[in-house]
C-alpha cells in the first residue's frame, strides 16, 4: 500500500498538517518520536491505533517530500 492511501490532509484538522488515516496523529508526530529514539514497538505500544504500516507510510511520505523539494530546488 502506498503512503498516499494512509496519509491524509484535511484543512480543518491539525491545521492542514499531514495526518495518519484521518486521525489527529500527524506525520511530524511520528517522525519526532522516531527522532527522539522511540522504537517502532514503543510507538505502537503507546498508540495502539497505529500500525507498523502507518509508521512506514510516515517515513515514505517524508522521503518523497524531501525528494520533491530537492528536485524543485534543482529545477529553479
Amino acid at each position: 500500500m502506498s503512503y498516499r492511501d494512509i496519509i491524509t490532509i484535511e484543512p480543518d484538522k491539525r491545521g492542514g498538517k499531514p495526518c495518519i488515516r484521518r486521525m489527529r496523529i500527524t506525520v511530524y508526530d511520528v517522525l519526532g518520536w522516531l527522532a527522539a529514539g522511540m522504537s517502532h514497538a514503543e510507538i505502537l505500544d503507546d498508540f495502539p491505533e497505529l500500525t507498523e504500516e502507518d509508521i512506514r507510510a510516515c517515513l515514505e511520505f517524508a522521503a518523497d517530500r524531501e525528494h520533491r523539494l530537492v528536485a524543485s530546488v534543482g529545477a529553479a
